[in-house]
């Protein structure tokens, strides 16, 4: 039963053209409009090795939270839930689906990024290894906050926090913008970010060759294990 609604998550999101929009072609852009253009005083002469870890995590966030909190508030709203709550499948059930549907997506998305951040001249480094543990407690912290809110809020309330929470966090998560341009006394607060976390953890990886940072691996399970559990207790079907 798991399968075959992740299985079907997948289509709903690959036929979708505003999701599409979210979790892949505005990724995109930002890498190649950022990576070419000297728009940003970025810390690395190649600006690409900088970009392609932050684009990569703001995708992850894209999928994992934007794209499905706004899709499950008005699956809830319109019956859907309700319909698949009077199915053999869990509320833990349909959550691991999603979250594995996700999972699938991402797949997707990565080979698309790392394709056009390669033409672009980015080299990565480091251990693939490390980069899909990262990219699977990222997806965890950000599947269980975008289920927790659409599973808690009416779905119009949902698609505006969630764009604005995507917002935020594209500014303030060191995706396009280093945390050394923000003030000191805020970056503590910064880096207690699930998408902070993230996106140093893959720049730490794939840009230095590094193993994925201890506290950034902590932040991200801590944000996964409270989210997921929050959703899973508070979720309602309709």
């Amino acid at each position: 039963m798991v399968a075959a609604q992740a299985a079907a998550e997948v289509r709903a999101t690959l036929r979708n053209g505003e999701q599409l929009l979210l979790t892949l072609i505005i990724p995109v852009l930002v890498l190649a409009g950022f990576s070419v253009t000297p728009v940003l005083d970025l810390p690395t002469a190649r600006r690409v090795d900088f970009l392609a870890p932050g684009v990569l995590a703001l995708a992850i966030m894209s999928t994992a939270f934007t794209g499905q909190a706004i899709a499950t508030g008005f699956e809830r709203r319109y019956g859907v839930l309700k319909r698949l709550g009077a199915t053999p499948l869990t509320r833990g059930g349909l959550m691991l689906a999603k979250t594995a549907g996700v999972l699938a997506v991402e797949i997707v998305q990565i080979a698309v990024i790392a394709g056009v951040a390669l033409a672009l001249g980015w080299r990565p480094q480091g251990s693939p290894l490390a980069m899909a543990l990262l990219v699977l407690l990222g997806t965890a912290a950000f599947s269980g906050l975008g289920l927790l809110m659409a599973g808690t809020l009416r779905a119009e309330a949902t698609l505006a926090g969630a764009n604005l929470v995507y917002l935020v966090l594209l500014a303030c998560g060191g995706v396009v913008f280093p945390l050394s341009a923000f003030p000191e006394a805020i970056r503590p607060a910064l880096d207690l970010l699930p998408i902070s976390a993230l996106t140093g953890g893959l720049r730490a990886v794939l840009a230095d060759g590094a193993a994925p940072p201890v506290a950034a691996l902590a932040v991200l399970a801590v944000w996964a294990v409270l989210s997921l559990g929050l959703a899973a207790r508070t979720f309602r079907w309709e």
